[in-house]
């Protein structure tokens, strides 16, 4: 049911991965310019491209698993997925980080190289509430 508190961390998760990442900073590159999201679609390299792709990929998943609240099995195996799907994006961000010059020295990194690991942190909460009311009504239909 759609009024249950795994709908609210989807929905923190939907937010952070649909316009929260297209919105804020990522990090200050060599040049003291701010990199946004979507300035990394037109990149030439190859993984830079990969970064906004992985977040809309994230945010579908998350809006599949929001829908699917009457198949709690499948809910749990697409929130799973979009567990190792930020692990994956959030591994290339760090790469990309420590790749840049002056990757480990520099501390201008913006708020969006931790939404992955913020919307793994509430996807993780909604896994967690997903299975315990799964768990109550296969405990309630054994008592009928």
């Amino acid at each position: 049911m759609l009024q249950r508190i795994q709908t609210v961390y989807l929905v923190v998760a939907i937010l952070l991965t649909g316009l929260a990442s297209f919105l804020l900073p990522f990090w200050v590159d060599q040049n003291n310019e701010i990199v946004y999201l979507k300035s990394l679609l037109v990149s030439e390299d190859v993984l830079f491209v990969i970064v906004p792709i992985l977040f809309m990929v994230s945010g579908i998943l998350s809006i599949l698993t929001l829908l699917l609240f009457k198949n709690r099995t499948k809910q749990i195996i697409y929130n799973r997925l979009n567990i190792v799907v930020n692990f994956l994006l959030l591994g290339i961000i760090v790469y990309h980080q420590l790749k840049l010059p002056g990757g480990a020295i520099v501390s201008e990194k913006g708020i969006g190289v931790f939404i992955p690991l913020i919307v793994v942190v509430f996807l993780a909460l909604a896994n967690k509430a997903i299975i315990k009311d799964d768990k109550l009504v296969k405990s309630v239909d054994r008592l009928r």
